[in-house]
C-alpha cells in the first residue's frame, strides 16, 4: 500500500522505509582500473551485497535496484551477453544468501525477453524466497518506468472492455494497483551513483514524491560510508507532500 493513499503522510522517522538505487558507473570504474567493463559489473555485485546487508541491519523494509533497463539491450551484443551470464550466476549464488537472511527477492520488469534459462531461474528464486518477511529486495531487470505504466493501463483497458470498470472512473489508485510494486510503499529515497543526475526511466510513477540523492561515486566504490551519507542527507530533509512546512511540523508533533 502506498504511503500517500487515503491522504496518509509519513512525516516521522530518520530512516527511509524504501530505498531505490540506480547503480551507475561499473564500466567507468573498470576503465579507470585498466580492466574490461565486465570486471566493473562483477565488482558491482559485491557492492549490491554490501548495501543489502546494510539495509537488513538498519531494518529498511524495501530496497529496489535498477540492474538492467529496457534500454540496455542497445549496448554491444558481447556486453549484453556477459551481463546475462552474470545475472544468471548471481541469481544462483546470491539467492541462497538472501533466503538465509529472510529476504524476499522479486525481479520486476518484462521477463519475456530473457533467455529461458534465466526465466526459469527467476521463478525458482522468487518461489524460494516468497514467504520471507525480513526485507524485500526488488531487482529491476528489463524494466522501464514507461513500460510499467503501459502494462498497468493495458490491464485497466482490458477490464473496461469487459465491462468490469468504467473508463471514466479510472483513478490514480487504480493505476497504482496494477504497477509492478503495488503492494509496497513508494520509495522514500532515490540514490543514483556515477555522477549523472536523472532518473532514466526508472520508477517514474513511484518516484513522484521521493527524495533524490546524487553522488559522483561510482557504484563499485559505493561503500557503507557512502550509503550513510545518503541516509544522512535524507534524515535532514523535510518531506511536505504538497503541504507547508508549518503543517508538517504540526502533524509531526501531533
Amino acid at each position: 500500500m502506498h504511503d500517500n493513499e487515503a491522504g496518509a503522510i509519513d512525516v516521522g522517522g530518520a530512516l527511509p522505509r524504501h530505498v531505490a538505487i540506480i547503480m551507475d558507473g561499473n564500466g567507468r570504474w573498470a576503465k579507470a582500473q585498466g580492466k574490461p567493463r565486465i570486471i566493473g559489473h562483477r565488482r558491482g555485485v559485491e557492492t549490491v551485497r554490501e548495501v543489502v546487508k546494510a539495509c537488513r541491519e538498519l531494518e529498511i523494509e524495501v530496497l529496489t535496484l535498477f540492474a538492467f533497463s529496457s534500454e540496455n539491450w542497445r549496448r554491444p551484443a558481447k556486453e549484453v551477453g556477459l551481463l546475462m551470464d552474470l545475472f544468471f550466476t548471481a541469481l544462483d549464488r546470491e539467492v541462497k544468501r538472501l533466503h538465509h537472511n529472510n529476504i524476499r527477492l522479486r525481479i520486476i520488469g518484462d521477463h519475456s525477453a530473457f533467455p529461458a534459462r534465466i526465466q526459469k531461474r527467476i521463478i525458482k528464486a522468487e518461489t524460494l524466497t516468497a514467504d520471507n518477511d525480513g526485507m524485500t529486495l526488488n531487482v529491476a531487470a528489463n524494466y522501464g518506468g514507461k513500460w510499467d505504466i503501459v502494462q498497468a493501463t493495458r490491464k485497466l483497458a482490458a477490464k473496461a472492455v469487459h465491462g468490469e470498470i468504467e473508463a471514466d472512473a479510472i483513478t490514480d489508485e487504480m493505476i497504482e494497483a496494477e504497477l509492478s510494486m503495488s503492494e509496497l510503499p513508494d520509495p522514500d529515497l532515490f540514490i543514483r551513483t556515477g555522477g549523472e543526475e536523472r532518473i532514466s526511466n526508472f520508477l517514474i510513477w513511484q518516484l513522484a514524491y521521493t527524495e533524490l540523492y546524487f553522488t559522483d561515486t561510482l557504484w563499485p566504490a559505493f561503500d557503507r560510508s557512502e550509503f550513510d551519507k545518503a541516509l544522512s542527507s535524507f534524515a535532514g530533509r523535510q518531506r511536505r507532500f504538497g503541504h507547508t512546512g508549518e503543517q508538517i511540523e504540526k502533524l509531526r508533533n501531533a
